[in-house]
């Protein structure tokens, strides 16, 4: 009993990494303009599909994983300079269904660019499973799990100890404010922007050889990273992880002891009864008024 209970820990803490890597881009684009960025997901799957198609063409996975994080990058970016920035005067409900349509537009794009079929890459250390009292999980779980604590403590250090991280927090907290003190609002909504694209790719790069990549592989994964941020509490860094991991193990232990037919709509669940008992999230963020 033990054994399947930590067999189920490890699958969920694995893919639990993934979405925290989701909800923290949500949360880094909501904090700086109270947007919810819906084309999440579709970074997540650029970083996947172009890892798979530059490896494929014969480059080594310690170039194409960068190079397909930078295009994931570049296209946050674009989907901020030619998207959300023209429309910056809009109603917080008209920039949602912008990103929507980035959404569906990059999933076009995708198929256009690469093709409609699955895709898989081959595990970065092997694929011999390492074995825990009486559990299994495979090597891939520990990159994911260790890029991923990686991301989160830059993350922290970035906020806590630069200017720039400072800035982006202040922006977050009173956009007004920092622009009467000098900080570009504009500039800062770009990086946040590109962090979100950059987290979500490297989440792609991560999660492909466990499970397969497809055009529209993000559209679950953006799901999924949004019901973490909302679980831990938007708005919320720590909130973001939190819901993420505790996502990730209940979907695990669903499919384990209950159903695997259930798995995707416990997400959903979890969210409703957070909705009703603790509308903040299991962490919570703390409130503050836009003026």
């Amino acid at each position: 009993m033990l054994s399947t209970i930590l067999q189920f820990l490890f699958s969920g803490l694995t893919v639990g990494a993934i979405y925290a890597l989701v909800a923290l881009g949500f949360t880094l684009i909501y904090n700086a303009s109270h947007v919810i960025n819906f084309a999440q997901g579709e970074f997540v799957m650029i970083g996947g599909m172009a890892t798979v198609y530059l490896v494929d063409a014969g480059a080594p996975i310690w170039v194409a994983a960068p190079a397909a994080i930078l295009l994931a990058v570049a296209v946050g970016v674009a989907l901020e300079r030619l998207a959300i920035a023209p429309a910056r005067d809009a109603s917080v409900v008209a920039l949602i269904v912008i990103t929507i349509g980035a959404s569906i537009f990059l999933r076009g794009v995708a198929q256009v660019v690469w093709d409609r079929n699955f895709h898989t890459l081959a595990p970065f250390s092997g694929d011999e499973p390492i074995r825990v009292m009486g559990a299994s999980f495979l090597p891939q779980s520990l990159w994911v799990l260790g890029v991923s604590l990686l991301a989160v403590l830059a993350l922290a250090w970035f906020f806590g100890r630069t200017v720039l991280g400072k800035a982006v927090l202040a922006t977050a907290n009173n956009r007004l404010a920092a622009q009467l003190v000098g900080i570009e609002t504009r500039a800062v909504m770009t990086l946040c922007f590109a962090l979100s694209a950059f987290l979500g790719a490297m989440g792609g790069v991560l999660v492909t050889p466990i499970t397969l990549t497809s055009y529209d592989a993000g559209v679950m994964l953006g799901l999924k990273g949004f019901c973490a941020a909302i679980l831990g509490g938007m708005g919320s860094g720590v909130g973001a992880i939190v819901g993420g991991l505790v996502l990730g193990v209940a979907e695990a232990m669903g499919a384990g002891f209950v159903s695997s037919a259930y798995k995707d709509a416990l997400a959903f669940v979890l969210i409703l009864l957070v909705l009703c008992f603790r509308p903040s999230g299991l962490v919570g963020a703390r409130a503050s008024e836009r003026v």
